[in-house]
């Protein structure tokens, strides 16, 4: 038997043709996406059942078998895009208004 561990991210919630909800996780490897697993959303742990969290996936054979969230890196991730957003938002509007200062 093999065991191995990934990191995955919650991509979304779907729901299946017969009324199941699933959630879409993405396998993560040195920060790029490397594979997608969907599982029912009552494997997931209640604490990280929202978009972008972020899990320790223990597989045995490749297959799922615990989900661990990570609390404290969803919030990493969380604050670090914010972070982004924010000095994109600032670089565009300065942008913005020297563009009308020249007007």
């Amino acid at each position: 038997m093999s065991e191995t561990t990934q990191t995955a991210v919650l991509d979304r919630f779907e729901e299946t043709e017969d009324g199941e909800e699933v959630a879409v996780l993405l396998y993560e490897s040195d920060g790029e996406v490397v594979g997608e697993e969907v599982v029912p959303r009552s494997h997931l742990p209640n604490d990280g059942q929202h978009q972008d969290a972020v899990f320790t996936v223990n597989l045995e054979d490749g297959e799922p078998v615990e989900f661990t969230y990570e609390a404290d890196e969803t919030t990493e991730r969380t604050e670090s895009a914010s972070d982004r957003f924010d000095r994109l938002s600032s670089r565009l509007s300065d942008e913005t208004d020297s563009d009308e200062s020249t007007d």
